[in-house]
């Protein structure tokens, strides 16, 4: 009977270290997710008990639909801000870790543009996403108007054709693009000048973070690791990313890593200290007054303490 049980346990362990769990991008796969699929490709996500499946987001894909109907566990939020936005808007989502302590936005301007300031009275191409998150802190910051602005189309052309125009981008993907072009650009990261936002957040439904914890908790353990690992050594998750997106290349792969690590995007702020993903609530909370102050959310539907849960990131340790 002895043998029995023992038999049993090994097998339960070893259905339980099959479980299965989905995650979902924000858009096609790039390095900006490589730590995502490191996690896959070495065997981490698998070491602490799940079977994943990365799934890619893109510019028609509304991820939060998605998840909300049980197709994905958890998601990638561009920004912490716009989980809290969702969260106003009635869909129970919560963070639970942010990969990037800076939020990789940029406006791109040609070289006669030295600052934020300069673009006053330029035409600057932004997205409709953009109107409920980052364009209201750069109109209270830097007093641009709305009649500035036209439809950003995820295509550089505008720019290139008109030294008149400023545009949206990565920092880790249209400058590089506009380099390419042979146009020279200054770009400007939000970031380093005081925008709040975290990025690239683990983001889930209050029911997955409450029933299947341990699952959240490793898939978030697992995901740090294969970040730190990534950038170790970005060669096995870019075998996978080029699978996902063949029109992915090597050069836009080594230019973007070389970028999360010049800026200091993923291991700056709390995570040189506290690891990678954490959360700071002082932080949270200077997003939420933001918010709350250009009535992009509802005080009154949402909370910090109910969009993000970040005892799970404060639990994992994970230093770059």
């Amino acid at each position: 009977m002895a043998l029995a049980v023992s038999v049993l346990g090994l097998a339960t362990s070893g259905a339980h270290a099959q479980e299965k769990f989905t995650y979902m991008t924000n858009w096609y796969a790039q390095a900006e997710h490589g730590g995502f699929y490191q996690a896959v490709a070495t065997g981490i996500y698998k070491k602490h008990g799940l079977d994943v499946t990365i799934r890619m987001g893109g510019p028609q894909v509304n991820i939060l639909q998605i998840m909300g109907a049980g197709q994905a566990d958890c998601i990638m939020g561009s920004s912490d801000l716009q989980m809290m936005i969702a969260r106003s808007g009635g869909l129970p989502v919560t963070t639970v870790a942010a990969v990037f302590q800076k939020d990789p936005q940029v406006l791109i301007a040609h070289e006669d543009v030295k600052s934020f300031e300069d673009m006053k009275g330029k035409t600057i191409l932004i997205s409709p996403t953009a109107t409920r998150g980052y364009w209201a802190w750069l109109k209270g910051k830097y007093g641009f108007t709305d009649a500035q602005t036209r439809p950003y189309t995820f295509n550089i052309q505008p720019f290139v054709a008109d030294k008149n125009v400023v545009q949206q981008g990565y920092l880790t993907s249209e400058p590089f693009a506009i380099q390419k072009a042979g146009v020279k650009a200054n770009t400007f990261l939000f970031a380093d000048h005081g925008y709040p936002s975290y990025a690239a957040t683990i983001s889930c439904m209050d029911k997955t973070v409450k029933e299947r914890r341990a699952a959240v908790a490793a898939f978030v353990r697992g995901t740090m690791e294969g970040w730190k690992s990534y950038f170790a050594d970005p060669a096995p998750a870019n075998a996978l990313i080029k699978k996902d997106n063949p029109n992915m290349t090597d050069e836009q792969l080594t230019y973007s890593v070389a970028k999360l690590k010049e800026m200091g995007i993923v291991v700056s702020g709390g995570a040189a200290t506290n690891g990678i993903g954490s959360i700071d609530e002082a932080r949270i909370r200077q997003s939420y007054d933001f918010l709350v102050a250009n009535q992009l959310i509802d005080p009154g539907k949402v909370n910090t303490a109910q969009a993000y849960d970040i005892s799970i990131i404060q639990s994992i340790k994970v230093l770059p």
